[in-house]
């Protein structure tokens, strides 16, 4: 982007911030955050046993007393958001004033005039609480400490979930998984937590869809990660289990949020202790396929906290094999080839993190954080045997692949945070991510007759980085006391390159010299966007909430290659730049019974990441390679769903019926290729198949989200669901022999229990899948998780220790899978060895305080959003170098993707 176009795009937010506050000097004050508003027309109805924020007769300041404070829920211990606070004048018995509490239970009062008053809480589910006489005098700034509200009794025969802090809960915008209840994915990965989710699918190697599309934008802690831009399924593998909150799934967001994530977006949200004083946690565990070490402190005194943590896992035994026929047409007729292979993996992974924030004042807040994550993941393929059938002539081949999938991320996070009154806030943000990538392989050529005799190497290099520099600005502002107006903007200045060579020896040597077979050569990419956004929320007092907006972005590319004069597979078009509006509409109604239903539309887009760019060709299986495409453009998607949530007696039920249409979609397109699979010495030309990704496609999918939460006994919590689709998918290609269409039902689903005993014991169990997912031209095979998991808390829950077993009756676990066309059959069996057990061990030292001096827990930090790219969980671009079967696939590899 030109420094004319950047200054512009600054002027703009610094004119936009300052006409806010020309325009909304006082603002509301009385707005309730999302969905929910104070009511107009009540100001009058003396017969209300709860006050509504706002609706006060006098709203002018009236002297200079504060008073703040902190809503928790007494069984669950988590904040209870959006909660309604009353100021109640002692003498008279009536409510003077009022706020809410904000999406972390903090609440405040101020300009409050000398006198005798109590709080009055209030929330749907809870029981009203009043708190004691207390004295407000002049100057006064009084802290009332963590106020606890316990459940209202009367509604536990319709919501008795909240008994143990609903395990799933639906907010305006979002579905929270609380993953912190789960002890089953103790010493596990963000993944494990993944697949518990509802309308969630994570498959055997990691990847995640939504309502069965892959393009999700994954965030951690409301932030982008350069790592998740690369491989959504390697990144989530440097993420604890142990460390996760809860999980957050936005099908439908606002207009605040990136255009980017077609499906939605899925933001992972990781413990952070911000109370006074000073702790230190250690989680350990060990199993026979992995171990994990997590050490975390945090201190806090006054305005001033600092977090440190580190994780580090180890996997290993993890084996699995594979066996794949294929069949191809080429110019000398038809090649049967069938592959077989063991699989090993090892790998190491670690996670480390320092964070810090200051309360400048009761209303500003300053917060940074750092985070260095690696991934060491080596794939070996051990005596691949390739057999081949071409007219009755019959060849033999083996070779050994080792694969490396290195990586390291730095992401610098700064924000600025400013309240100016209750739901009237400024915020900047700033965010520095680079994560550099090293993908390479090493073949071991055998000899074909006695499968041991090493008769060349090849190998293949392939460095790369993906870099974002960002800068966001923030406002929000009530509007009379039911309305709130958001807006702002955002710069994002993204690199990428991929370095790629191609090497060979002669014979058993290390002795490698570049080959002319694969000239080598590097992409630069850079990627510069601009944004301006605005939403608006209404909500009425007959329970409509309405939340509209729009978002436009306008993208700059700038692509081109480092060697141009080598031959090359394709040079980089003269890509345009774009621009794209984004609406965004929600509406919801409350109806009888505390049910909700809920109508949204947004339109989303689907920017390609570096794999799908990349055009280092992935030739470790030479039968099946593949190679990205840097011409690609962005996908376009319509979301519209329709959903029904509320109590129905003991169950809380959650159905919604949703439908995507996605046009221009990156679709892989399959090949066949004369190629020499040998060495330029000791040639071998064989039919293979080269797969490709071009904005050829149409996709279309509708279907249904149902899923289901009880408790029983007060101690025994059930919950699941499952999710049902139809997919059409077709690559608009008339041509008989490149054109392809497929459609059908798509089903999963997830189970969930756990029982809660006496003396610190929990027992919980899991178990989920999904049926046959469709590509273009062929389908994925089913599969299946389960896990059971004991834990024990012991001194007063400081300290635990669990055991947990996951597909304990899978030794191995097969998935199948076919593609069919006029040019290539393939049929292949994925082994996986994945039965599983762990045991798990956890102690807090140190601790915590609730009633320091600067307690700010309720304070929300704000955070950097980056959720506009499209993740590489597949490698349709080549980039992840994996030794694979020629379906695709190797037992923990990455595979091309065949929508």
């Amino acid at each position: 982007m030109s420094k004319f176009s950047f200054s512009l795009f600054l002027g703009i937010l610094n004119l936009i911030v300052v006409q806010s506050f020309a325009q909304f000097p006082g603002g509301g004050g009385g707005f309730g955050g999302p969905g929910r508003f104070s009511q107009p027309g009540q100001r009058d109805n003396q017969k209300e046993k709860t006050f509504i924020p706002g609706t006060a007769e006098d709203d002018k300041p009236r002297g200079n007393g504060k008073i703040n404070g902190f809503l928790m829920d007494s069984t669950s211990n988590q904040p209870v958001e959006f909660a309604t606070v009353a100021l109640i004048d002692n003498k008279t018995g009536k409510p003077i004033d009022g706020t809410t509490a904000d999406g972390k239970g903090k609440f405040s009062l101020n300009r409050l005039a000398p006198g005798e008053y109590r709080l009055q809480y209030s929330f749907l589910g809870y029981q009203n609480k009043t708190s004691n006489l207390f004295t407000i005098e002049k100057g006064s700034d009084i802290s009332m400490g963590i106020v606890k509200l316990s459940q209202d009794v009367r509604t536990l025969n319709e919501v008795v979930v909240t008994g143990q802090a609903a395990l799933i809960e639906e907010k305006v915008d979002r579905l929270v998984y609380n993953a912190e209840k789960d002890i089953t994915s103790k010493g596990g990965d963000a993944a494990d937590i993944m697949r518990k989710v509802p309308m969630l699918s994570v498959d055997l190697d990691g990847n995640v869809s939504l309502r069965g599309s892959s393009n999700v934008r994954v965030l951690i802690n409301n932030k982008p990660s350069t790592i998740i831009a690369s491989s959504v399924a390697d990144a989530l593998k440097q993420i604890p289990a142990d460390m996760i909150k809860s999980v957050e799934v936005i099908t439908s967001p606002s207009a605040k949020y990136d255009a980017e994530g077609s499906a939605g977006i899925i933001n992972i949200i990781t413990k952070k202790n911000t109370l006074q004083g000073g702790t230190l946690n250690v989680d350990m565990g060990t199993g026979n396929r992995s171990s994990n070490l997590n050490l975390n402190a945090s201190y806090r005194q006054g305005k001033m906290g600092f977090n440190l943590g580190g994780f580090g896992r180890a996997m290993y035994n993890v084996r699995g094999a594979f066996n794949n026929t294929q069949t191809t047409v080429g110019p000398t007729g038809n090649t049967t080839t069938i592959q077989t292979a063991d699989t090993r993996q090892n790998g190491m992974f670690g996670n480390y993190q320092f964070g810090w924030d200051y309360d400048i004042d009761k209303n500003t807040s300053l917060s940074a954080t750092v985070r260095y994550g690696l991934r060491n993941m080596i794939n070996y393929q051990d005596n691949l045997q390739t057999v081949s059938y071409i007219n009755q002539l019959v060849t033999q081949s083996g070779r050994n692949v080792a694969s490396k999938n290195l990586s390291g991320t730095v992401d610098a996070n700064v924000s600025y945070s400013k309240t100016y009154k209750p739901n009237q806030e400024l915020s900047v943000l700033g965010l520095y991510s680079r994560n550099n990538n090293t993908n390479n392989f090493v073949t071991e050529l055998l000899n074909g007759t006695d499968m041991h005799t090493v008769m060349s190497r090849q190998r293949n290099d392939n460095l790369s980085y993906n870099q974002e520099s960002t800068l966001q600005v923030d406002y929000q502002t009530p509007i009379k006391r039911n309305q709130l107006l958001e807006f702002g903007g955002k710069g994002i200045f993204r690199k990428m390159n991929s370095d790629y060579q191609f090497y060979t020896t002669a014979g058993d040597n290390e002795n490698y010299e570049l080959s002319p077979i694969q000239p080598s050569n590097g992409l630069n990419y850079d990627q510069n966007i601009t944004a301006l956004y605005a939403a608006y929320t209404l909500s009425t007092k007959t329970k409509w909430t309405l939340k509209a907006g729009g978002r436009y972005e306008y993208t700059f590319i700038n692509a081109r290659f480092e060697n141009n004069s080598e031959q090359q597979t394709g040079d980089v078009r003269d890509i345009p730049d774009y621009g794209v509006f984004v609406p965004s509409v929600n509406i919801s109604k409350g109806i009888k019974g505390g049910k909700i239903i809920k109508l949204a539309y947004n339109r989303r887009i689907q920017r390609p990441g570096i794999q799908s760019l990349n055009p280092n060709i992935n030739a470790a299986n030479p039968l099946n390679i593949s190679q990205g495409n840097p011409n690609l453009s962005p996908e376009y998607t319509d979301n519209v769903e329709l959903g029904l949530s509320g109590q129905i007696k003991k169950f809380y039920l959650n159905a919604t019926l949703f439908a995507r249409i996605t046009d221009n979609s990156i679709m892989s397109l399959r090949d066949t290729a004369t190629r020499n699979i040998g060495t330029e010495t000791n040639p071998n030309f064989q039919t293979v198949v080269s797969t490709t990704t071009q904005n050829i496609g149409t996709e279309r999918a509708y279907g249904v989200n149902v899923f289901t939460n009880v408790t029983l006994f007060s101690i025994w919590q059930l919950g699941g669901g499952f999710d049902l689709y139809h997919a059409y998918l077709t690559n608009n290609n008339a041509s008989a022999l490149y054109g392809a269409s497929n459609s059908g039902w798509v089903l999963g689903g997830r189970l969930f229990t756990s029982i809660t005993l006496k003396n610190g014991w929990g027992i919980q169990g899991f178990g989920g899948g999904r049926g046959r997912q469709l590509n273009l031209q062929g389908y994925q095979g089913s599969f299946a998780f389960y896990n059971l998991g004991v834990k024990k808390d012991f001194n007063n829950k400081r300290g635990s220790i669990g055991i947990g077993a996951e597909n304990f009756f899978n030794h191995p676990f097969k998935v199948r899978s076919e593609t069919i066309s006029p040019l290539v059959s393939q049929r292949s069996v994925n082994s996986m060895y994945n039965a599983g057990v762990r045991v798990n061990f956890s102690y807090r030292l140190g601790k915590m305080s609730m009633d320091g001096s600067g307690f700010s827990l309720g304070r929300r930090k704000k955070s950097i959003n980056n959720d506009d790219q499209k993740s590489g969980g597949d490698d349709n671009g080549g980039g992840v170098q994996q030794a694979q079967p020629a379906s695709g696939g190797a037992q923990g590899g990455s595979r091309p993707r065949q929508r």
